[in-house]
Formats: C-alpha cells, structure tokens, sequence
C-alpha cells in the first residue's frame, strides 16, 4: 500500500473539491483491497451513481467514500438530509470509507465503519440554507462518528501506519451479526457497545455499565426491564468475543489491536 496520492492526475482541474475526489477514488482503486473478504482489489462503479462509490467483486459488499483534507475529525460532512437518511435505512445502504489525507498529498487515515452502524441517530441535520442562497431551503448533514462505538472503527491506515489486513477483516467480520438483528435488537446492542466504550478502563463491572440505566430509559421510556436488557446485551457481546466474562458481575474489553 502505498501512502502517496498521485496528484498527476489532477493536471488542468482548478476545482479544489474536483481534485480531491479525483486523486482520492484513484488513490483507493489502487491501494485499497476489501476489508470483508480481503479481496485484493476493489472496482468502481460508473459516474454519479447515487448509493455507493466502490464494490467488491468476490464478496458484493459496496463502499462509498468521504475524503477530506486535514485530521479526522467527529464530523464528516454530507450531501442531503432526507436522502442520506433513506440510504441508510434501506437494505444495499454501503459501507463508508473514511479518508484524511495530509498537505504533502499522503493518506494519513484510512477507516472504514461498517454499515450495520450507521443509523439516522448519527445523521446530523444542518440548518436549510438561506433565502438568498442558489439552492435555498435545501438542507445537508454531517456524519457524526463520535456516536459509533470503536468497535464500528476499523482502520486500515491510521495515523500514516498501515494496518494488518488480516487484523482489519477480523475486526471487520466480528460485527456482521448485527446486520441478521432486526432495527430494534440492533439498537440496543449498539447503545451498550456505546456505554461499553464510555466506562474509561479495560476491565469493568456490571454496576458501572447499569449506571447508564437512566440514559437508556430515557431513549427507551416504554421498557422497564432495562438492567435485564443491558445484561442480555452485555451476553451477546460476550458471545461475539467483543467483551470477555471475567468472574461474576466483572468484564474485560477485547483489546482491540488496531489501537
């Protein structure tokens, strides 16, 4: 894999977002591979395809690519409120490739999130644009990845290193149960892997994760079995080999070792 983006390729365009999506795409038809199946090689679909970027041909999963200058920051921004919320809410919703690349033109972090985590509660909605603007009313989003619990994060460049591949389609294929959960199941295990990820230190307690009774309440106000349903989660999570059952009432993370 190699970290340079070729900017060759972006000779007689003036347009600074042109450029980028241009080198970038290229940048990940060439160095990229599939995080899924470790497929070596991902292909493009044709231009202005409204739903995905990229597929894979021995596994189909499809991938679409957000590219931006600078840090990864918690927030990437997006096309279209309304639309972005009906992609990810239906059934061929892609993966989403994550890509920040420095001033020199080098990839400096490369993730991907899985598409069982997207949901609207990730969505951010922007104020519609003023009276006087060209496209008046119209209303944009920001992907907010700060609400995707690290498990959902999967690196295959991160601060300029490249991952190991094996590393990245384990960690990638360790989640794909959640894509057989129905919305509301899914909901749930997401907000426990998320209080999970809120508690500081590696190992912890069943009370430290039912402190979180309260705000899950508040999301589930109609549920008034919330420890039974966090204890139910915390099992599938231990199943899956996302968490590790230590002794009675005490549970260790799986270290993830893309950190």
């Amino acid at each position: 894999m190699n970290l340079s983006l070729n900017t060759n390729l972006a000779e007689g365009y003036t347009s600074n977002s042109q450029i980028a999506r241009l080198v970038t795409e290229n940048w990940v038809l060439n160095n990229s591979y599939c995080p899924s199946c470790g497929g070596l090689h991902l292909n493009e679909f044709e231009n202005n395809r409204p739903v995905a970027d990229f597929y894979c041909r021995k596994c189909n999963e499809e991938f679409e690519l957000k590219s931006k200058s600078g840090k990864l920051t918690s927030t990437i921004a997006d096309g279209a409120y309304s639309s972005m919320i009906e992609r990810i809410n239906s059934e061929n919703n892609p993966n989403f490739f994550f890509l920040t690349y420095t001033k020199k033109w080098t990839v400096s972090d490369f993730l991907i999130i899985p598409k069982q985590f997207f949901t609207p509660e990730i969505i951010i909605q922007r104020p519609p644009l003023a009276e006087t603007a060209r496209r008046a009313g119209w209303i944009g989003c920001n992907i907010d990845i700060s609400k995707v619990s690290d498990t959902g994060k999967v690196f295959l460049v991160k601060n300029e290193k490249i991952m190991d591949s094996e590393i990245v389609k384990d960690t990638f294929n360790k989640t794909l149960f959640l894509r057989e959960k129905t919305k509301d199941s899914k909901g749930w295990i997401l907000d426990v892997m998320n209080c999970v990820d809120q508690i500081q230190s590696d190992t912890f307690t069943l009370d430290e994760v039912y402190q979180f009774e309260t705000q899950l309440k508040l999301k589930y106000p109609n549920n008034n079995f919330i420890k039974d349903k966090i204890r139910q989660q915390l099992q599938i999570l231990r199943d899956k080999g996302i968490i590790e059952f230590s002794r009675r009432g005490i549970y260790r993370k799986v270290k993830c070792e893309q950190a």
